[in-house]
C-alpha cells in the first residue's frame, strides 16, 4: 500500500440518462466530498453524453496532469470506460475509483471494502491487476483493458442476461435456459496449430460476476500478476447447460491461473470486457494478458 495521498483535482464522471440512479448518487458523492475532505481540491461533475463518452472524458482529466481521482459513479460497464480513458492518459499519477451504481457493480462489490468517500479521504492508494488484450489493433490504436473479465461465448452472455432479468432460483435458471437454446459454440486456434472448439472461455482478475456466477474457488486479490481461465470445451448441450447452471448455484471450484494466453480467431468473434460488447475479425492473433499492478485505486 501505498502512502496517504491527497488530490489536486477530483472528477466524477456519470451517465446523466442512467436508468439507475448514478445522477443522485454523484451528486451525493460530491457533496459528501466537500464534508469530508480536509484539503480543498477541485471536485468536478462531469455527466456524459452518448456511449463511450466516458473514455473521453476519463482522459482528458488524467491527462491534464498532476494528481487527478477520477471516479466513475456506474456498474461495471462504465468504469469499464473510465478505466481505459485513464490508462491512455498516461499520466502515473492519475487514481481510478468507482462508485457503485446501475445493473452490474461486481468490480465494486469484489474489491470495495469500505465506503468511497471514506477511502478518498483516506487517500489510501493501492494497485491493482488489469487484464489487458490484444486483438491485432494498429499502431496508433490504444490497447483495450478490463478490470474485471473478458469472455468468449456462452458464460458471460449468460451472466449478463441474469443480471438484466429479475432475481430469483426459477428466473435465473429460465434465464439461462433462454440464452443456451440459441448458443453456438465457436472455434479458435491454438498457438500448436491445434484447432479447439468452446462453449465458453473467460479470463477472469475476480471470482464472480453478475453476483451469481461464481467463476473460480480463488481468493487471492487481483494483484498477483495472474488471472483464472475458465474454460467450457464443446460438449452435448445438456452437459453445457448443467456447468453454466453450477456456476449460478455452487461455482465451478478452482481454475487454472496463468499471465498470458494466445489463440488465433478462425471467424469474426464477438466478446465481452466487463459487459461491453466489442468484436475481433477472423484470422487475428488475440493476446490476452496480465498488466500487472497497472491501475491505481482505493476503496
Amino acid at each position: 500500500m501505498d502512502s496517504a495521498r491527497t488530490f489536486e483535482s477530483i472528477v466524477i464522471i456519470f451517465n446523466p440518462n442512467s436508468t439507475g440512479d448514478a445522477p443522485e448518487l454523484a451528486q451525493q458523492l460530491h457533496h459528501r466530498l466537500k464534508e469530508l475532505l480536509t484539503y480543498q481540491p477541485r471536485i468536478s461533475l462531469q455527466p456524459t453524453e452518448h456511449a463511450g463518452h466516458a473514455v473521453d472524458l476519463a482522459r482528458e482529466a488524467a491527462a491534464a496532469g498532476g494528481d487527478v481521482l477520477v471516479v466513475s459513479v456506474s456498474g461495471d460497464g462504465g468504469y469499464n470506460e473510465v478505466v481505459n480513458g485513464v490508462m491512455q492518459a498516461g499520466n502515473p499519477n492519475a487514481v481510478c475509483a468507482v462508485r457503485a451504481a446501475g445493473n452490474a457493480n461486481d468490480h465494486s462489490r469484489i474489491i470495495g471494502t469500505k465506503p468511497l468517500e471514506e477511502a478518498i479521504a483516506e487517500g489510501h492508494v493501492h494497485h491493482i491487476d488489469l487484464l489487458r488484450i490484444n486483438t491485432g489493433q494498429k499502431d496508433n490504436e490504444p490497447l483495450e483493458y478490463a478490470h474485471s473479465y473478458i469472455g468468449f461465448g456462452l458464460t458471460p452472455v449468460v451472466a449478463t442476461e441474469l443480471e438484466k432479468g429479475s432475481k430469483g432460483a426459477l428466473k435465473e435458471m429460465v434465464t439461462v435456459i433462454q440464452t443456451f437454446s440459441k448458443f453456438e459454440p465457436f472455434g479458435i486456434r491454438m498457438p500448436d496449430g491445434k484447432r479447439r472448439k468452446f462453449d465458453s472461455l473467460v479470463f477472469a482478475n475476480i471470482n464472480e460476476m453478475a453476483k451469481y456466477a461464481t467463476l473460480s474457488d480463488a481468493d487471492d486479490h487481483p494483484s498477483d500478476g495472474k488471472f483464472e481461465v475458465i474454460v467450457f470445451p464443446h460438449m452435448p448441450k445438456w452437459r453445457t447447460l448443467l456447468t453454466a447452471l453450477k456456476a449460478t448455484t455452487q461455482g465451478l471450484g478452482d481454475q487454472p491461473s496463468v499471465s498470458s494466453y494466445e489463440f488465433t480467431t478462425l471467424k469474426p468473434l464477438p466478446y465481452q470486457m466487463d459487459g461491453e460488447v466489442k468484436s475481433v475479425e477472423a484470422d487475428v492473433k488475440v493476446r490476452v494478458e496480465c498488466a500487472p499492478g497497472a491501475l491505481a485505486t482505493l476503496g
